[in-house]
């Protein structure tokens, strides 16, 4: 898809330069603190990019605008080779139909969204009898040819923690619910929002089909939907439970996407770089303030901080396209520079509310540096963790290098109410907890971008998360 051309001029009206939060003859500490008090750049960028572009579904025309939007924030905020990195993609759109509703016993409509990858049903839509599976374990030990003709419906128990690892535990259920359904012969399915709020908006995310598994139509109940056809399970008395199911996704084949990269160029370019990323997509079904707007200008913000400090090391910064529909961008970015050595990497896709933990994957093998950071960031409310850091989603190349992570959760407390809902808009935005954010991370990233030595030398090899099953 070629990239539309937009009034760069007129958009970079209403991008603000960079503002520091103090005067430059202030250590990286009394930085810090200075964000903590009152940065405005990272409030300044999830505000402008939400206003301005709204949802940006991945290789799509908003997409698209996002990444030239987010470009000319960059290169207004004074970084360095900013550049726009384009690829090809498999693009999946949602379609305009999504309609289920009980026909027996008990009729009724219920909400439903697509999940990512879905196929459509015929116009008109499906009708069939319901089979109800509390968990994919249950649906896995489903006989095989057993759901011929049938509707598969999964649950769970996700519960809200801090450290988000429900999400491991339910996603599953959307992550690879759909294709082993199809395998065992269901229409379509049908699943419980993986998500902890009670409103009434479903929580989309990406699907999966085994290779030889024809996809079908799979789509997401919200929780109080879901838990009512729970309900109505049990009052059937027996009865089969049918459900009328309408939706109309389509893959629209190869289009493009991109990267968007900038740097903050170091005293000594020869040493490898920090990276930094985010990813600047968001599903169709919301702005994306939390997931990930939010993400992005906290590593923006931090990286101008630090980079007022002249750096030894380069801090490059990466926004990465086509997140939410398998980690294109990501995967993109590892195979154009699997050759250039990243010192280490460090992701932010989790919310905007206050980072509690530090974790990096050095701890046995750079216990100074380790200890240095974790010092550092303490008198923020950061704890040192003992987990090795497995790196988020977009960095990928950190992962295929062998390379060194640096992890700050965020409390994910009730980043799973928003979670690819439509509820995920800036008002949710806690600028105390975000300003929190910026301040850790430009302490951070201003001690690793001073680190002389190798910041990693034959520690262990990360895993990826369990989060990179399915976004």
């Amino acid at each position: 898809m070629t990239r539309p051309l937009i009034a760069l001029a007129a958009l970079s009206l209403a991008i603000p330069a960079f503002a520091a939060p103090a005067p430059l003859t202030l250590t990286l500490e009394q930085q810090a603190e200075a964000a903590l008090d009152k940065d405005e750049n990272a409030y300044a960028f999830v505000e402008g990019l939400t206003t301005e572009v709204g949802p940006r579904q991945a290789g799509t025309e908003a997409e698209a605008r996002a990444r030239e939007w987010a470009a000319a924030w960059l290169r207004n905020a004074g970084f360095d080779n900013v550049a726009i990195e384009p690829f090809m993609m498999d693009t999946w759109v949602p379609g305009d139909v999504a309609r289920a509703r009980v026909t027996s016993p008990f009729a009724q409509d219920l909400a439903v969204l697509p999940l990512g990858n879905s196929a459509a049903t015929p116009a008109g839509g499906i009708e069939a009898e319901v089979v109800f599976f509390r968990t994919v374990d249950d649906l896995r030990a489903a006989p095989a040819g057993s759901l011929k003709g049938k509707i598969a419906y999964i649950s769970h128990q996700m519960r809200p923690a801090q450290d988000g690892s429900h999400y491991g535990f339910a996603g599953p259920a959307r992550w690879v619910g759909a294709g082993i359904a199809a395998s065992k012969g269901a229409v379509a399915t049908v699943i419980k929002s993986v998500g902890t709020d009670h409103h009434r908006n479903p929580h989309t995310g990406g699907t999966s089909f085994p290779e030889g598994v024809t996809p079908i139509p799979a789509g997401a109940l919200s929780l109080p939907d879901a838990e009512n056809l729970e309900r109505m399970f049990a009052r059937a008395g027996g009865r089969p439970v049918t459900l009328r199911l309408e939706m109309n996704p389509r893959q629209i084949g190869q289009t493009e996407s991109g990267n968007v990269v900038g740097e903050i160029v170091g005293r000594n370019p020869a040493l490898p770089p920090l990276l930094l990323a985010c990813h600047i997509d968001s599903w169709w079904n919301a702005p994306g303030a939390f997931d990930d707007g939010a993400g992005c200008g906290i590593i923006i913000a931090a990286a101008g901080y630090a980079g007022q400090h002249q750096p030894l090391r380069t801090i490059r910064v990466l926004l990465a396209g086509a997140e939410e529909t398998g980690l294109w961008g990501s995967k993109a970015y590892s195979d154009a520079h699997i050759g250039e050595r990243i010192a280490v990497g460090l992701e932010s896709d989790f919310g905007a509310d206050r980072i509690w933990r530090f974790d990096s994957n050095f701890r046995e093998t750079n216990p100074a540096l380790h200890k240095k950071i974790a010092a550092a960031v303490a008198r923020f409310g950061v704890s040192s963790g003992s987990d090795a850091a497995t790196g988020g989603a977009d960095l990928n190349i950190v992962r295929d290098q062998k390379g060194a992570l640096v992890d700050l959760q965020q409390d994910g407390t009730r980043y799973f109410d928003l979670h690819h809902t439509p509820d995920d808009t800036l008002d949710k935005i806690d600028i105390v907890q975000l300003r929190q954010n910026v301040a850790v991370w430009t302490q951070v990233v201003g001690i690793l971008a001073n680190e002389e030595t190798a910041i990693l030398t034959g520690g262990p090899i990360p895993a990826a998360p369990a989060i990179m099953q399915g976004q």
